[in-house]
């Protein structure tokens, strides 16, 4: 029966990808990609010579009636992003949604998600967290920001190279420079690497060294002790 796949592919190294996930791209009818020339690039590694059609963030709310109507004509289609899960800070909440509502089976493959290893190795509390993806750039950051400090789960957030010491300096006004946190770069790449300590420290650190590579920050949440202080403030 013709379905949406939602397959998640590496968030680094190639080999992450699933045997099931290079069937599913061998057997589909058409390939959405947030990037054609990246998804190309692993379809070539993998031997993949299938379809493929643009499906990115400023074309989807375009474009969704006219995929859930391929499918409903019987075409099976499978949506790739860059890199990890679709619709995780990605492209594919539209479609996803669109076809729910036209009773469109959709099936999401277990695969690659950046902030699950981040989160395992930050050394964190990790049984509960908030996931945040990308902050708010301007409009409605700050009241995001002065709400999470007082969020006592571990909180996860996506940040740009460009963006991270201005992130760290913020964090540091509004949770505190002694919270602990754990910033991750080129996760399953070469150059992997997770800075630990204090958002004094780990914002330090960066100062120096120039960051490169998509970003997990992974942020202690407020502990109760001081969640009681602040609440009485």
């Amino acid at each position: 029966m013709a379905k949406l796949f939602v397959v998640p592919t590496p968030v680094g190294n190639l080999e992450d990808i699933t045997l099931r996930a290079i069937r599913i791209l061998k057997e589909v009818d058409l390939i959405l990609a947030e990037d054609t020339r990246t998804t190309g690039f692993l379809l070539k590694h993998f031997g993949i010579q299938n379809k493929m059609v643009s499906h990115h963030k400023f074309n989807e709310h375009k474009t969704v009636e006219q995929l859930a109507m391929r499918i409903l004509g019987g075409e099976t289609i499978a949506l790739v992003s860059d890199a990890g899960t679709p619709a995780i800070s990605d492209p594919g909440f539209m479609l996803v949604r669109q076809c729910i509502s036209q009773h469109i089976d959709v099936e999401c493959l277990p695969g690659a998600t950046a902030f699950v290893p981040a989160l395992v190795v930050s050394g964190l509390p990790n049984d509960t967290f908030c996931f945040e993806g990308f902050l708010p750039q301007k409009k409605g950051r700050q009241s995001r920001l002065k709400e999470l400090s007082a969020e006592s789960r571990t909180i996860i957030c996506y940040e740009s190279p460009y963006r991270l010491v201005k992130t760290l300096a913020q964090f540091g006004e509004y949770f505190g420079n002694e919270r602990q946190i754990a910033v991750s770069r080129e996760i399953s790449k070469i150059h992997e690497e997770t800075v630990r300590g204090t958002i004094d420290e780990v914002l330090n650190h960066f100062k120096i060294n120039k960051p490169k590579g998509e970003i997990v920050i992974i942020v202690e949440g407020l502990k109760e002790g001081k969640k009681e202080q602040l609440q009485k403030k």
